[in-house]
C-alpha cells in the first residue's frame, strides 16, 4: 500500500503531503479542485507518460516521490532483485523528476532507473482506473492472465508442465529450422574448416620457430663475413705466427715471481692470469666454430622457402604462431563436434512428431481445465453483478483456439462476453457502452480479482460516474468490500461512496500571492459531515441535509 504521497510543483500543486491510510479512503472537493491532478500524479510515478506540461508555471522541475509498504508482495521483490535494486526492508520509494528541458529521472530506493523500469515496478504497485480507462480487465489481451489468476493452485502446474513441453517443441523446430535453411551454407563452412585445418596442419608450426629461422637466415646470409672474421680472431691468437697468447704468457710467468711480495702485485698477477685462460678459451671455441661451419647454398633456400610459408598463414590466420596454432585447436574442436553431433533431421523430425504429441495432450488438459475454471469464474462475476443491480446480465468466457496452434500461454485464447439487457446477444466486454453498467462490471470484476491479483493499491478515478440511488449505494459497498482485500483510493462526486469511506480527504483551491494553490486536508467526523452535506445539498447546506449526511455515515459504519 501507498503510506505516503509528496507532490511539489506539479500542475496547480506548489507542495503537497498525503500521509494515506489503509482500506477504503475518498477525495472529495468542488470540481476543478485538483482531485483528478492528484492522481495524475500517482500515475506519473508509476511510469505514465510524462511531458514537461505538468510543471507549475515560474518552476524549472516537477517532483513526485510515494513511499510504499510491501509486506508480502513477493512479485515485486523478485523482481526488483532481478534488475538489481536493493531492497533492504519493507518499505519501498519511488522518484520521479521532470524538467523543462526534457531531462526525465526516476530513483527507485535512491538507485536511478529508466522509466521502463518505473512502469515495471508501478504496474505490480498500483492498478489506476479512471472514468474510460480500465486496463486490463478492457483488455482482452489480458483476459487468460485473469483466467489463470483465479485459480493459480489448479492451473499453475498445469501451465509449467505445457510451457516446459513448448520450450522443447520449440527448441527442436527451431533446430529443424536452421538446418534446413543454413543447410548449403553449413556445408560450405565445413569444407573451408577442413581446408584450413589440412593447410595449418600440415605446415606442422612449432612455437618460436620464425624467431630461429631469422637468426639461421642471418648466419647464412653473412657466411662469408662470419667465416673472414672467425679466421683472423683465431688467427691473431693463436695461428701460425701469432704471439698474443705467448706474450701474455710470459707477463703471467713474470709477474708471478714477484706476486708474493705485495698484495697489489698479486692482484695484477691474477687479472692476468685470468686473461690468458679466458683468451685460451676463446681461442678454442673460434676453432671449434672454423671447424663446424661449413656453407650449404641449398639451405638457404629452404629457409626462404619455409619463412614464406609462415609469412602466409600469420596473414591468414594470427599475427604470431601461437595464435594460429589457438585457432587450429578450435577448427579442431568444432570439426569433431560436427564429426560426432552430426544434425540428423530424421532424428529431429521423430522427436518433433513425439512432442507435437505430448504437447497436444498438456494442451487439451489445460484448456479443459481453464473452461471448469471459467464457469466457476462466471458465477462469482454473476453474483457480484446482482448484487450491483445488474441481475438480468449474462457474462460468459468466451474460448477459441489460437493461431498457431501452439502459444507459450497454451491454445486458448479468450475473451469476456457480456450481456447486460434481457434479449441482447452476448458482445465482447471491450464494446459494452453504457458507463454506468462498465462501471458496475468494472467493479464487480475487481471485487474478485482484488483477491487474486498481487496489487498493493487501487485507485478509482470517478469510476460512478452516470450513477445514482440504489445503484451508487451499491457501488460504494462494492468499492468499501475491494478495499478490504487491497488499499482503495476513489474519487467520488457521489455521497454514499463517499460516507462509505474508512478515511476522507478534502481537495481545495486556495489563492496564496495572486497564485492558486491546491490544498489537502483529512476530515475527522464533523467534517465529513459537512462536506458530505455539501455533496447532497450544493452550495445551500440545510439542517436536514446535514442530518442526512449523518444518517449516510452512521448506515456506512454501523
Amino acid at each position: 500500500m501507498i503510506q505516503e504521497l509528496s507532490v511539489q510543483d506539479f500542475a496547480i500543486i506548489s507542495s503537497l503531503t498525503i500521509q494515506f491510510k489503509g482500506g477504503m479512503t475518498v477525495l472529495t472537493g468542488e470540481t476543478g479542485a485538483g482531485k483528478s491532478i492528484i492522481i495524475d500524479a500517482m500515475g506519473l510515478l508509476v511510469g505514465g507518460r510524462g511531458s514537461s506540461d505538468f510543471i507549475r508555471d515560474g518552476t524549472e522541475r516537477c517532483r513526485i516521490e510515494g513511499a510504499f509498504y510491501v509486506e508480502n508482495q513477493l512479485p515485486i521483490k523478485a523482481y526488483l532483485t532481478e534488475i538489481g535494486v536493493d531492497m533492504p526492508d519493507e518499505l519501498l520509494i519511488l522518484q520521479r523528476e521532470i524538467f523543462r528541458t526534457g531531462r526525465n529521472i526516476c530513483r527507485i530506493n535512491g538507485q536511478l532507473v529508466n522509466t521502463k523500469i518505473l512502469r515495471e515496478v508501478g504496474h505490480r504497485l498500483v492498478d489506476i482506473h479512471g472514468q474510460n480507462e480500465h486496463q486490463e480487465l478492457m483488455d482482452a489481451t489480458q483476459h487468460l492472465g485473469l483466467l489463470d489468476d483465479f485459480d493459480k493452485s489448479m492451473l499453475q502446474p498445469l501451465l509449467a508442465n505445457y510451457q516446459d513441453l513448448y520450450q522443447q517443441y520449440m527448441h527442436v523446430s527451431q533446430q529443424i529450422d536452421s538446418y534446413q535453411t543454413h543447410e548449403k551454407e553449413f556445408a560450405q563452412r565445413m569444407d573451408m574448416l577442413q581446408f584450413q585445418f589440412d593447410e595449418i596442419g600440415t605446415a606442422n608450426l612449432e612455437v618460436d620457430e620464425d624467431t630461429r629461422l631469422l637468426e639461421e637466415r642471418s648466419k647464412l646470409m653473412n657466411y662469408q663475413k662470419i667465416v673472414q672474421t672467425l679466421s683472423s680472431s683465431y688467427d691473431a691468437l693463436e695461428g701460425e705466427g701469432a704471439q698474443t697468447l705467448d706474450l701474455v704468457g710470459r707477463v703471467m710467468t713474470n709477474l708471478e715471481q714477484i706476486e708474493s711480495l705485495d698484495t697489489d702485485y698479486a692482484e695484477t698477477t691474477e687479472l692476468v692470469r685470468n686473461a690468458y685462460y679466458l683468451l685460451q678459451e676463446a681461442a678454442g671455441r673460434l676453432s671449434s666454430h672454423l671447424d663446424v661451419l661449413e656453407m650449404d647454398d641449398g639451405r638457404l633456400d629452404e629457409v626462404e622457402t619455409r619463412l614464406d610459408t609462415i609469412r602466409q598463414l600469420k596473414r591468414k590466420y594470427g599475427e604470431q604462431i601461437t595464435d594460429i596454432l589457438a585457432y587450429f585447436d578450435s577448427i579442431k574442436q568444432e570439426l569433431e563436434l560436427t564429426t560426432t553431433d552430426t544434425i540428423q533431421l530424421d532424428e529431429l523430425f521423430q522427436l518433433k512428431e513425439h512432442l507435437f504429441g505430448e504437447l497436444t495432450v498438456a494442451a487439451d488438459k489445460l484448456t479443459n481445465e481453464r473452461k471448469k475454471v471459467a464457469q466457476r469464474l462466471e458465477k462469482a462475476i454473476l453474483e457480484q453483478l446482482k448484487g450491483l443491480y445488474m441481475e438480468n446480465t449474462q457474462f460468459k468466457v468466451h474460448f477459441q483456439l489460437t493461431t498457431p496452434k501452439f502459444t507459450r500461454l497454451g491454445q486458448d485464447k479468450i475473451e469476456f462476453y457480456i450481456s447486460t439487457n434481457i434479449g441482447e446477444a452476448l458482445k465482447p466486454l471491450a464494446k459494452v457502452a453504457s458507463g454506468g453498467e462498465l462501471s458496475r462490471l468494472m467493479l464487480a470484476l475487481k471485487t474478485i480479482f482484488s483477491q487474486t491479483q498481487a496489487i498493493t493499491s487501487i485507485i478509482f478515478d470517478e469510476v460512478d460516474t452516470g450513477v445514482s440511488g440504489r445503484v451508487a449505494q451499491s457501488i460504494a459497498e462494492k468499492i468499501h468490500q475491494i478495499g478490504e482485500n487491497s488499499q482503495v483510493l476513489c474519487i467520488t462526486h457521489l455521497p454514499q461512496v463517499a460516507a462509505e469511506a474508512d478515511t476522507q480527504y478534502f481537495i481545495e483551491k486556495r489563492v496564496v500571492d495572486d497564485r492558486t494553490e491546491t490544498h489537502v486536508r483529512e476530515l475527522n467526523n464533523d467534517g465529513r459531515v459537512k462536506e458530505i452535506a455539501r455533496m447532497l445539498a450544493g452550495s445551500e447546506v440545510t439542517s436536514l441535509t446535514l442530518q442526512h449526511a449523518k444518517e449516510l455515515l452512521k448506515l456506512a459504519h454501523d
